[in-house]
């Protein structure tokens, strides 16, 4: 049985590999990437990194097999990544010439989004302030680890006063959207075309959403 506990800075490469492990709408994209850190840099280093409290692990016989980190308000968070995350990557990469994210290869698509870096939905932000990204490699999926890592991070986001949280989820990865789900987050309607994530919310985060092990 997997146990949970708080991120530790030597579970830094594990968060990397697991994110590289599920890139790929929950599947393993590390076939697409040269450089193996990319997905991690974007969704899982800075959150560990900037604000480890919000940083959890699930643990088993065989290490860190998955993660949930996240953030209690995504417009001051995205400011801050501005000032102290991209621009440290900056530093590594060359942005890539072409017409758009779309038209270059997967590690330039990432590269493209050091640097220039997506922004949340202003009515998704203002109405679900808090946000996180959760993997779980699939030796720890369908045995409740997934709920007991989304129960402890919901426990310390409400510590923060959070009363809403969203997620953005791959609109081809059904497993994950069955998940949220599940969890009673519902799609958040933006206004825009439909494009590759679904946006998803729960509000009013009670103790009862804390200890849900389904």
């Amino acid at each position: 049985m997997a146990g949970v506990r708080l991120f530790q800075p030597e579970d830094l490469d594990a968060l990397y590999e697991i994110s590289l492990a599920t890139g790929l709408a929950g599947g393993d994209a590390a076939h697409l990437y040269e450089d193996k850190k990319l997905i991690g840099h974007i969704y899982s280093a800075p959150y560990a990194l900037l604000d480890p409290a919000l940083a959890m692990v699930a643990v088993d016989g065989e290490g860190v097999g998955g993660f949930v980190v996240g953030t209690h308000d995504t417009k001051a968070w995205e400011d801050r990544l501005d000032r102290e995350w991209w621009p440290v990557l900056l530093a590594s990469y060359d942005e890539p010439v072409g017409a758009g994210p779309s038209a270059i290869s997967p590690d330039q698509q990432r590269i493209y989004r050091i640097f220039h870096p997506e922004r949340t939905p202003v009515q998704v932000a203002e109405s679900y302030p808090a946000h996180l990204h959760m993997n779980l490699l699939p030796r720890l999926r369908s045995q409740g680890v997934g709920s007991r890592l989304l129960g402890n991070w919901l426990e310390a986001a409400r510590n923060r006063s959070v009363e809403a949280v969203h997620v953005a989820v791959n609109r081809v990865n059904t497993r994950g959207i069955r998940f949220w789900s599940k969890h009673s987050f519902v799609e958040i309607p933006t206004g825009e075309p439909a494009g590759r994530k679904v946006w998803m919310g729960l509000k009013e985060i009670s103790p009862a959403d804390e200890v849900d092990s389904n």
